[in-house]
């Protein structure tokens, strides 16, 4: 059976980082399971890389021939983006994705127990903030009343309670060297992968 290894963590938890070194090592045989938006694309974005990028007419589109897995919309500063999952047809091999604790609900609830296997990443709130400050802070950003409604949403979204009744109970820290969570996340996919499961 292919995996979907699903990252997931609050924002500014590293996740990205984590995700792109995941995808450079050989070793793990992983292809990328890219997620869609409506959002606009950001500064150093490519397309089909770290999103899909369309518009709402795309988005329907893909709704009408069967595809979408799951979507969520939310009222930002900026009007409504919507991300969702695409059904990417058959794989071949391991997959990694990353996303919420709800696209992944929806994955797992899609494909069953089992071909999705969560890994999540965990910051301490602090730490957390200060990168995305730092973030906002870089020239062509500026957006901090978005960086607030998503700290905010996050503590919601990833609260303790969600993630029991989401059954993920294995966290992998990046409070402080990055290497040593990725090391860990890849030691994890590792045995997943050699165990069969």
């Amino acid at each position: 059976m292919n995996h979907i290894f699903y990252l997931m963590g609050k924002s500014a938890s590293g996740k990205d980082t984590v995700y792109e070194i995941l995808l450079s090592d050989p070793s793990l045989h992983l292809t990328p399971f890219v997620p869609w938006t409506t959002r606009p694309i950001r500064a150093k974005e490519k397309e089909g890389v770290e999103y899909h990028f369309t518009d709402e007419e795309g988005l329907k589109r893909l709704i009408e021939e069967g595809r979408v897995i799951e979507k969520r919309t939310y009222q930002t500063e900026h009007g409504p983006w919507t991300y969702f999952t695409v059904d990417p047809g058959d794989t071949s091999g391991d997959l990694l994705g990353i996303g919420t604790l709800e696209s992944y609900l929806g994955l797992r609830d899609f494909y069953g127990n089992g071909r999705v296997v969560p890994i999540y990443i965990e910051v301490d709130d602090g730490i957390r903030l200060g990168r995305a400050l730092k973030r906002e802070c870089k020239p062509g950003n500026h957006k901090y009343e978005e960086m607030c409604r998503r700290f905010l949403a996050d503590q919601k979204d990833f609260s303790e309670e969600n993630l029991q009744n989401a059954g993920i109970s294995r966290r992998f820290s990046n409070n402080s060297e990055r290497s040593d969570c990725v090391r860990k996340v890849a030691s994890f996919i590792r045995s997943i992968q050699e165990a069969g499961e």
